[in-house]
């Protein structure tokens, strides 16, 4: 894969992508967004990859945002395609656990898309806002829908009305993020993350992501439908009959994804 504006690198089972636009904070622009795509799609057919994470280059900034040179020109008729709401919708929809490690600034497009993570860590110096107000705008790669299913209707509305940044504790206390760690130990705890999640047997973290994502957009009594049929579907694998025979026996389980 011949990326230009994002890295690419594979350890064990994490597929670390990260934004290499540092110069512009990381600016996501239309090829960028396109690069991101093609590395989430080739992470998530690559079978030796488990967990899927995305980074900022430089230290500075996970992400600043859309790039606003290109905003600036953008229409109706562009507003109206997925844009970074295609890409947070990928990360979401991807059957593996996916990981936004922020370091640094994480706004407007850049946090829509770490909204659209499975789980976020972040350093002690990351900051995050929706500042799209500021511009005559609003969010328009998820945040309006994601924020407030994450963080709550209280803390969404004053960070999309107010458009002010919060500092990582802030975040950590409502829930927009739920590690935080020194700069230097962000992609160390993103692999020890990734690990842990590579030792479970395969089907479960892609089912549990299914179960909770399409759980709250169903009501609660079909949520818990599709949680007693996804739970019968797991019971008839090799891996749970591997897994509770290794617990038993105080051993290491080796699952097999079947």
């Amino acid at each position: 894969m011949d990326f230009q504006e994002i890295l690419y690198e594979v350890d064990g089972p994490l597929a670390l992508v990260t934004i290499n636009r540092p110069a512009r904070h990381n600016a996501i622009s239309l090829d960028t967004l396109e690069e991101l795509h093609g590395a989430v799609r080739a992470a998530a057919t690559d079978d030796d990859i488990r967990v899927i994470a995305i980074t900022g280059a430089g230290g500075r900034a996970f992400a600043s945002g859309s790039d606003l040179s290109e905003v600036l020109h953008r229409d109706f008729r562009k507003a109206l395609e997925p844009i970074v709401q295609g890409l947070a919708d990928q990360l979401e929809r991807t059957p593996k656990p996916t990981i936004a490690a922020i370091d640094g600034i994480c706004m407007g497009g850049g946090l829509e898309v770490a909204l659209g993570c499975d789980l976020r860590i972040a350093t002690h110096r990351s900051r995050f806002a929706t500042p799209e107000g500021k511009l005559g705008i609003i969010p328009g790669g998820g945040a309006t829908a994601r924020l407030p299913r994450i963080v709550g209707r209280g803390w969404a509305m004053e960070m999309m009305l107010m458009g002010e940044p919060i500092d990582a504790e802030r975040a950590l206390s409502i829930g927009l993020v739920t590690r935080l760690v020194e700069p230097d130990e962000l992609l160390p705890e993103t692999r020890r993350v990734a690990e842990h999640l590579a030792s479970f047997a395969p089907f479960v973290p892609r089912t549990m992501k299914a179960m909770v994502n399409f759980g709250m957009e169903a009501s609660l009594a079909g949520a818990l439908m599709l949680e007693k049929y996804a739970q019968g579907a797991l019971v008839q694998t090799e891996d749970k009959q591997e897994g509770i025979s290794a617990f038993l026996e105080k051993r290491k389980p080796d699952f097999k994804g079947r």
